[in-house]
């Protein structure tokens, strides 16, 4: 019977012995009886008793479970959302191939697309991810293998509108929706054919495994890992033990953070300092209404804009007791970052400022503590 999202977090990946966890398998290779079940363990797609890069036990486990969780016939697992990215990209396309994506990118996706793709001969396009009729005016016929969407992007929380996506016919479709996670979004259900994450993020959601999936037809999924073999960005059993974990508490979680994301969004949008605030619960966000017709509640992490620029930033930074300073995001403890400096480290300037991160921008991942306390510590910093 079909279950909701609170229970499939529950029920996804179970193994069949009985026991309430995971066993966690660290072998990386298991022996055969006899030349002929070697060969064939070998031969098989993405056969289990060979070797863990092929598949592992407890990885195939998390997989399930991705798979469940994304409304997709199956999922494969990486060592690292950008190894999912890399990988992916790779095995659909080949030189010659066109790729469209949106501007309003992951910098680590980004960088990948300017700099590895044209290596190989892959041409790719950048365009507005927030106008509905910019994938499909940029597509190629019988030349774009792909189209990548991030939503919503990182860091500005930009929105794209999944039915035009869902609509455009000839590429693979690709989403990282790694800020949404699959409690807030599946974009299998709009039209996508593929989804990728970073399951390091909130996923996993304890800030103690790197990992990595994408999610679509069985197919699909299958031509990708055959191409992931040789690429060789395997997940660790160790990673995807602990991402089965933080997948029970994911909806949980993230209820919680979006309803205090929400509380320090309203409250910065206040505040004298702050120019401006980007966070989807919000009615200033300029694609909350789109944002709310496709997303089943708002996101993790908010961005907000210091109005005295870098120099505020940096006191800000500089000053914080009770929030960390660091990259990541999804955890239970709430972290800021200036992405500028950060994340986006290698945009070009200019294309930064088109972006919208400037450098008075910080990025908020929002925890699971205190409210009150998180804002005093922030707001004691402006």
């Amino acid at each position: 019977m079909p279950f909701g999202r609170d229970t499939d977090a529950i029920v996804a990946g179970r193994d069949t012995n009985g026991s309430l966890v995971n066993p966690l398998t660290p072998s990386t290779t298991w022996e055969s009886n006899n030349l002929a079940e070697m060969a064939a363990k070998a031969t098989g797609m993405r056969a289990g008793g060979l070797y863990s890069r092929y598949s592992n036990p407890t990885v195939r486990s998390f997989e399930e479970a991705m798979a469940l969780l994304e409304g997709a016939e199956s999922s494969l697992a990486f060592a690292s959302g950008m190894g999912a990215i890399a990988s992916t990209i790779l095995a659909l396309c080949s030189n010659g191939d066109h790729i469209v994506a949106q501007k309003q990118l992951y910098g680590g996706t980004r960088t990948f697309l300017e700099s590895a793709c044209p290596r190989f001969g892959i041409d790719v396009t950048f365009v507005d991810g927030t106008s509905p009729s910019a994938f499909a005016a940029a597509v190629r016929p019988g030349k774009t293998m792909l189209v990548i969407a991030e939503i919503p992007s990182n860091p500005m929380l930009d929105v794209v509108d999944l039915a035009a996506l869902g609509q455009i016919k000839g590429p693979f479709k690709l989403v990282d929706s790694t800020v949404a996670t699959p409690v807030a979004l599946r974009p299998i259900e709009h039209g996508a054919d593929l989804v990728v994450h970073s399951v390091t993020k909130g996923i996993a959601g304890h800030n103690d495994a790197t990992l990595g999936v994408v999610s679509g037809e069985t197919e699909l999924i299958d031509a990708i890992w055959a191409y992931s073999v040789v690429h060789g960005a395997a997940p660790s059993p160790y990673d995807a033990h602990n991402a089965l974990r933080g997948i029970r508490t994911l909806p949980l979680r993230t209820k919680h953070q979006s309803q205090t994301a929400l509380t320090l969004a309203r409250q910065l949008e206040s505040h004298p300092a702050v120019s401006r605030v980007r966070y989807l619960g919000c009615e200033s966000h300029p694609q909350h209404e789109l944002a709310k017709s496709m997303l089943d509640q708002s996101c993790t992490i908010l961005s907000f804009e210091l109005k005295d620029g870098l120099a505020a930033a940096t006191k800000t930074m500089d000053a914080l007791k009770l929030i960390r300073r660091t990259t990541s995001f999804g955890g239970p403890e709430t972290l800021i970052c200036h992405p500028a400096t950060s994340t986006h480290a290698g945009t070009d300037p200019a294309e930064l400022n088109a972006a919208g991160v400037s450098p008075g921008l910080l990025r908020l991942s929002v925890g699971l503590e205190d409210p009150e306390d998180l804002w005093a510590d922030l707001s004691s910093t402006f």
